[in-house]
Order: structure tokens, then sequence, then C-alpha cells
């Protein structure tokens, strides 16, 4: 059990970009974050499919909210230093599924890993890596 539920995740990101996109958190545990976000004309490239940037919005938002729920004590806060991800298809309607899981969880760096899948179809559109700096209070 963590300190935070699903809703409020949700609410924590309405007026930012998370919101804006239209993340629903679904499942907060500590080692498994998972979302649902409608797929929208707005989070569409001009192509008609998924553009790449939502789709790596969406993981870096599950993965950074897993930093918060994972934060040791004393921390003040986190920033991605490094992230990469793959394209392995798209969507152009329905909604896509995001789980994050952790891979390491360090005093002083995190390293998430997220899977985004098509809701409709099951099919993977992404997978996702990326490096968390823990902050700590200047001494």
């Amino acid at each position: 059990m963590t300190k935070y539920t699903a809703e409020e995740l949700t609410k924590y990101g309405a007026g930012a970009l998370p919101g804006l996109i239209g993340i629903e958190f679904t499942s907060v545990e500590a080692e498994l974050i998972k979302a649902r976000t409608p797929v929208r004309a707005e989070l569409l490239a001009p192509n008609g499919y998924l553009h790449a940037g939502t789709v790596v919005s969406i993981a870096d938002t599950l993965c950074g909210y897993g930093t918060i729920v994972n934060l040791p004590e004393g921390a003040t806060g986190f920033t991605t230093i490094e992230l990469k991800s793959n394209f392995l298809g798209t969507a152009r309607e329905g909604a896509v599924l995001c789980e994050a899981r952790p891979i390491h969880l360090g005093r002083t760096t995190q390293v998430w890993d997220a899977e985004v899948t098509n809701e409709d179809t099951g099919r993977k559109i992404a997978t996702f890596r990326c490096t968390q700096l823990i902050l700590w209070p200047k001494q």
C-alpha cells in the first residue's frame, strides 16, 4: 500500500502536461503504476497516428510518479537524467494503457521501465526506460 491513490495522482497532474494529455491513473502500488489515456485528435501527429511525444510523455509521467511514490525518506524530489524509448506500434483511436515498474530503487538514483500498449488490440506500442536522480536538501 502506498501513501497515494490513483485518484490523487490523476488530480496531481490536472492543469499540467499529464492532465492536458488526459492520463487517468488506474492503480498505484509501490512497484507497479498503471494508467489509461484516451486517444484523441490533439494527441495525434499530422499523419493521423499517435504522436511519439505523446507516448513518451505518458511513459515518463508514470515513471516519474512511481519515483514520487518511492522517494526515500528526507528526499526533496527527483529529476529525469536519462530516457530511452523503442516504438513498436501505434494507435489512431481508442485508448492506450501504460504500466511502469522499478528496476532499481536506490538512494541516489531510480531506474524505471514502462510499457505502453494499445487497449483495443493489446499490442505493444512502446517500451521505455528512464533513470531518475533523487534530490536531497542542500547541506
